[in-house]
C-alpha cells in the first residue's frame, strides 16, 4: 500500500466512524443551530463579495468543482454574489491547470466555463459588483424566478452544449419553490455529477426556528427531496460528503447523478 493508499483509508475509516457516532453528529448539530441563531453564516467573503454559506460548504463546494472539473454550474439565488464569484473562480482555477497541462496559453476571454444564476431580484448595487468583478466575464445572470416557464427555458437554452453541469439550488426555500426547481433544473445535471440542495437542514430545526420566514419544519428543502427523489432513481444521496462536513446547511442535500 502506497502512502496516498493508506491516508485515503485512514481517512474513509474516519468517515464510515463518523457515521456511526451519533454523540458526534448530535454536537454538530447542536453548534449549527446556536451559530445560524446567531446569523455565523453571513460573516464571510469570496474573493471581495458577501457569501451566505458556512465554511465547511464552501470546502465542500470547491471539492465537488475540482472532482468533477464542470464547464457549466447552474445556481439560483444570487444574493451579493458570492457563491457566483466561488464558483467562478474555481472555474479559473480549472482553465489554468489545463492551461499549464496543456503548455498553453490561458485567456480567459476564450474559456467555455462558465456559471449561471438565477434570482427573482437582482438588486442594482449587487448586480453592478458581480458585472464589475474580475470574475465576470464567467459569470450570467438571469433575473426572474427560478420556477417561471421562461426563466426554465431560457436556462435550459443558455445550458445546450455543455458537457459536465453541475447544479446548485439555494433560493426560495419552501417545499413546493424546491420540488419546482429539482424538476426544472436537476435534468440538466450529467452523470456523475450532482445537484446539490442547500438549507435542508431546516427540517432538522425546532419548529418556528426561522420565525420571520415562510419555510419551517415539514415544508422545506429536505422534504422537497425525500418526495422528488421517491420518483428519481438515478440519483442517490451522497452521504459521505455529508460525515466529512458534518457541520453543514445540505444534510441529504448533495445528490449524485448515478452513471459514473
Amino acid at each position: 500500500m502506497t502512502p496516498e493508499e493508506q491516508f485515503e483509508q485512514e481517512r474513509q475509516e474516519r468517515l464510515t466512524a463518523y457515521a456511526k457516532d451519533a454523540p458526534f453528529q448530535q454536537l454538530s448539530r447542536q453548534w449549527l443551530q446556536e451559530s445560524m441563531a446567531k446569523k455565523y453564516v453571513y460573516n464571510f467573503d469570496w474573493l471581495g463579495r458577501p457569501i451566505i454559506q458556512y465554511p465547511q460548504d464552501m470546502v465542500g463546494v470547491q471539492q465537488l468543482i475540482w472532482q468533477l472539473r464542470p464547464d457549466l454550474i447552474i445556481e439560483t439565488g444570487i444574493a451579493h454574489g458570492g457563491s457566483l464569484v466561488l464558483s467562478a473562480s474555481m472555474l479559473a482555477l480549472l482553465d489554468m491547470c489545463d492551461a499549464i497541462e496543456a503548455g498553453t496559453t490561458l485567456d480567459p476571454r476564450r474559456s467555455a466555463r462558465k456559471v449561471i444564476g438565477i434570482d427573482i431580484d437582482i438588486r442594482q448595487h449587487n448586480r453592478a459588483a458581480i458585472e464589475t468583478h474580475p470574475m465576470s466575464s464567467r459569470i450570467q445572470m438571469f433575473q426572474g424566478s427560478s420556477v417561471a416557464d421562461e426563466v426554465v427555458q431560457q436556462v435550459h437554452a443558455a445550458a445546450h452544449g455543455y458537457e459536465t453541469v453541475l447544479v446548485m439550488l439555494d433560493s426560495m426555500h419552501t417545499h413546493d419553490h424546491v420540488l419546482g426547481e429539482l424538476k426544472a433544473y436537476a435534468p440538466l445535471v450529467t452523470s456523475g455529477s450532482y445537484c446539490v440542495v442547500f438549507d435542508t437542514f431546516v427540517d432538522d430545526m425546532p419548529p418556528g426556528f426561522f420565525a420571520d420566514r415562510p419555510w419551517d419544519v415539514g415544508n422545506n428543502p429536505k422534504t422537497a427531496v425525500r418526495q422528488w427523489l421517491s420518483g428519481h432513481p438515478e440519483f442517490e444521496v451522497d452521504t459521505e460528503m455529508e460525515q466529512r462536513l458534518q457541520v453543514t446547511v445540505a444534510p441529504m442535500g448533495f445528490l449524485r447523478r448515478k452513471g459514473c
